[in-house]
């Protein structure tokens, strides 16, 4: 039953747009059960790739933090202005 040959989206946003409509199409109970375990799968999938996307993300950042002797340097955020 496990598709191996899935197609990732094209942005993390898009996976986590589609994340979002399968969890509510199948919290809805308007979905059988074999196209439920196909959406459970799909989003399982999903899930994997946005932590993929993340970990990476994670990795850059950090690259970018390291000070020229290797050690990290952290800076805070400045802070938006609420509105």
């Amino acid at each position: 039953m496990a598709r191996k040959n899935q197609t990732p989206p094209k942005s993390f946003e898009d996976a986590l747009a589609e994340l979002e409509q399968i969890l509510a199409e199948i919290e809805g109970g308007e979905v059988g059960l074999e196209d439920s375990l196909l959406k459970y799968e799909r989003g399982n999938f999903l899930i994997q790739h946005c932590r993929g996307v993340l970990a990476a993300a994670e990795k850059q950042i950090e690259m970018l933090s390291k000070s020229a002797d290797g050690s990290l340097v952290s800076t805070p955020m400045e802070e938006r202005p609420s509105e």
